[in-house]
């Protein structure tokens, strides 16, 4: 028995797990409404599948979307399998839950970024899983959105 419960370890299994969870009814169910994915993975994990030509262009991360068109979305506890468009060639991909870096679904502001223990050299023993701002979480090349300027309001015009 270990002397402390790891949280960080128990936190990324339940975060992963919600993924799965997810997928599973996109497949059984398709996309409902607006909802849609962005997904980031890690292309050199070992377990990934991916064709050669897109490991050697995406030769660290990879963002996928997960939107209109996609095929044979096949969902295991390890991870999921999933046919997408390349530039009107279909592709089929196999990504480990275990690889996944960000999966956000932006039409309702959610996003989970999982970090590996090298990604925080003080404390390699903790797996920090938080919900991140969208802002971090979109595609790098999506053109950032053009930012309003905060309004002050008085609460005085509420008080009785």
């Amino acid at each position: 028995m270990t002397s402390t419960i790891d949280y960080g370890n128990l936190m990324h299994r339940a975060m992963r797990s919600l993924i799965q969870n997810v997928l599973t009814d996109i497949a059984k169910d398709g996309l409902p409404g607006e909802h849609h994915f962005f997904v980031t993975f890690d292309t050199m994990h070992p377990d990934v599948e991916i064709a050669d030509w897109l490991s050697d262009r995406y030769p660290g991360d990879m963002t996928v979307v997960i939107q209109h068109w996609f095929a044979d979305l096949d969902v295991t506890d390890e991870g999921f399998g999933i046919t997408l468009n390349f530039g009107d060639s279909p592709e089929r991909l196999y990504i480990p839950y275990d690889a996944i870096r960000t999966f956000v679904d932006p039409s309702v502001e959610f996003g989970l970024r999982f970090e590996s223990p090298e990604d925080d050299e003080d404390d390699a023993d903790i797996l920090d899983i938080e919900e991140a701002p969208m802002e971090e979480m979109v595609e790098p090349e999506a053109e950032p959105e053009e930012r309003k300027e905060a309004e002050v309001v008085s609460l005085d015009q509420f008080r009785k």
